[in-house]
């Protein structure tokens, strides 16, 4: 029995920041934790083609900020702001709350392991080639500066009469390693032949390595390698 961890949840309070940020009383927590729940299934559903990577939620007394992390902010954006203003005005009525939305871009969506699972699965929708599919993703996220990528696709793989699991891999994936930034997607290819699963993890580097005045390092966004004294 293989014994395995996600990735992100096993560092999530030690090295990863929480994606939601609030504090609630125990009457409370459940109803605010289902209303995350359903924030996020509708901004992922509104918006499925405009590669939102990561959806964090922050609560004060009076008000819920969103923060989007997306590869295509313009669709989020809208003409002018006005999808923007049209999204807020969604989820006040979704949720009954005073909301703040904020968009971040994220500049190489090939560092985000979701993004590339959503890539994989489209293109599997569209009927490739599952081989020719992973080596191309493969290469393009190596080119994106990572230092491993491991994907694994699971399901009736080119139509087969029987369901069996591919995998493919280049560099390290040191899943174990806390230091190690590990980046891991989930996704679903719903094809004619059935429903494929799509898994991708992306070791982006060490933390210390990354870009951060203090703060948490983001998925998608490429590191600012420091410089290491020589040894002598």
């Amino acid at each position: 029995m293989g014994q395995k961890v996600r990735p992100t949840g096993f560092r999530v309070g030690i090295v990863e920041d929480w994606r939601s940020r609030w504090y609630a009383t125990k009457r409370e927590y459940g109803d605010l934790l289902i209303e995350d729940f359903k924030l996020r299934s509708f901004v992922k559903k509104k918006y499925e083609f405009a590669g939102i990577a990561r959806i964090e939620i922050e609560r004060t007394r009076d008000q819920v900020i969103v923060k989007l992390h997306t590869a295509r902010p313009g669709i989020i954006i809208g003409r002018k702001g006005q999808e923007v203003d049209r999204l807020k005005a969604e989820l006040e009525d979704l949720t009954g709350r005073r909301m703040d939305l904020k968009i971040v871009e994220l500049n190489t969506p090939q560092r985000s392991a979701l993004l590339v699972a959503e890539d994989i699965a489209q293109q599997l929708v569209k009927r490739g080639s599952f081989r020719r599919i992973m080596k191309r993703t493969l290469d393009q996220v190596m080119e994106a500066g990572v230092d491993g990528v491991k994907i694994e696709l699971a399901g009736r793989l080119g139509g087969a009469e029987m369901s069996r699991t591919e995998k493919a891999s280049r560099g390290s994936i040191p899943l174990s390693t806390l230091r190690k930034h590990v980046d891991y997607g989930y996704a679903v290819a719903r094809t004619t032949a059935g429903v494929l699963g799509v898994k991708v993890w992306i070791d982006l580097g060490d933390y210390s390595e990354e870009s951060a005045d203090g703060a948490y390092a983001q998925a998608g966004q490429a590191p600012q390698r420091t410089k290491r004294p020589r040894k002598r």
